[in-house]
């Protein structure tokens, strides 16, 4: 791999991981729907100024944007609200091993779906495994645990929708031939207006105005949101999928490491563990099964890329 690789897969790595830092931080000032509201609007904003620079159109096909919305909804709304919200108890570097375990959702969705017929010895081991690690992360036999109930919930319900996401990206947007920062940011502009809608009934709280939140939540607009899709597109098209696909495995690790250095969360043996059976549980399940012997259906659609990120950013 080259050296500009290694910078590239090296920076997105830090600023998808350090998202879970920054939504701590932006928590101390911000309600969950204030902050998801104004990460959507910066994070649109720059795909679509990115996309428009670009000449891209905006797809106006109904049903095109019909899916882009469940898509919206599934990897965005729903799930960053629930991280969000989940970390108002719970510690950031829980949050990122958490979710982690996107990939197990999603091939979980995408056999739902249809998209994917089988899965193979070594990706049916990383299921158990991922869903281990969350329960070693949990530690519900803990009395000390440095994450509530009502956290953990919140991280693996984030986690189920934000992985669901990307099956349904793969089974009804991709290899549509929308442009992608349109795609990216049209997505991340509808899931701002669904937030919108309830902000006055669940987000409605008193903003504290501290400098930390406001450029923590900044950051992860403009930068973890926006410009971090624009870099995953660079690698993608410069260096493939497959390498951009370990950013799973380096994001996850660097949420524990920030959320140590700088929030001083604990990392004990069953942070190690959980941290060790998501990573061990993303790299099972990127692994094919063996074509069954058996003709198979010319006409299904192609399954989703286990372990590579979604067109509109991070968690």
């Amino acid at each position: 791999m080259s050296k500009g690789a290694v910078l590239r897969l090296s920076a997105l790595s830090l600023l998808w991981g350090s998202v879970f830092l920054w939504i701590k931080i932006s928590g101390y000032a911000f309600s969950p729907v204030e902050m998801v509201f104004v990460r959507l609007v910066l994070g649109a904003g720059v795909l679509l100024t990115i996309g428009m620079a670009k000449g891209q159109g905006f797809p106006r096909d109904k049903k095109v944007l019909g899916h882009m919305a469940v898509a919206a909804f599934l990897g965005n709304a729903v799930p960053w609200l629930l991280f969000a919200e989940g970390e108002r108890t719970g510690s950031s570097n829980i949050a990122g091993i958490v979710s982690g375990t996107g990939p197990v959702w999603t091939l979980g969705a995408a056999v739902l779906l249809g998209s994917e017929k089988r899965l193979g010895a070594a990706r049916g081991w990383g299921m158990l495994i991922g869903l281990l690690g969350v329960v070693l992360v949990a530690a519900p036999w803990s009395a000390g645990t440095h994450a509530s109930t009502s956290s953990i919930i919140c991280f693996v319900l984030g986690a189920i929708s934000f992985g669901s996401s990307f099956a349904y990206v793969g089974r009804f947007l991709a290899g549509r031939g929308i442009p992608v920062f349109m795609l990216a940011g049209g997505q991340l502009a509808i899931a701002a207006v669904m937030t919108l809608v309830a902000v006055p009934f669940i987000g409605l709280e008193p903003v504290e105005w501290r400098t930390d939140s406001v450029v923590a939540l900044i950051i992860l607009g403009v930068v973890c949101t926006g410009f971090a899709v624009l870099l995953n597109t660079i690698i993608i098209t410069k260096d493939g999928a497959a390498a951009a696909a370990t950013v799973i495995y380096l994001m996850t690790v660097v949420s524990v490491v920030l959320g140590a250095v700088f929030l001083d969360e604990p990392i004990g043996w069953t942070v190690l563990l959980g941290t060790a059976a998501v990573l061990a549980a993303t790299a099972l399940l990127r692994r094919k099964p063996a074509p069954a012997p058996a003709s198979r259906d010319a006409g299904a659609a192609p399954a989703p890329q286990v372990g590579t990120a979604p067109a509109a950013g991070a968690k």
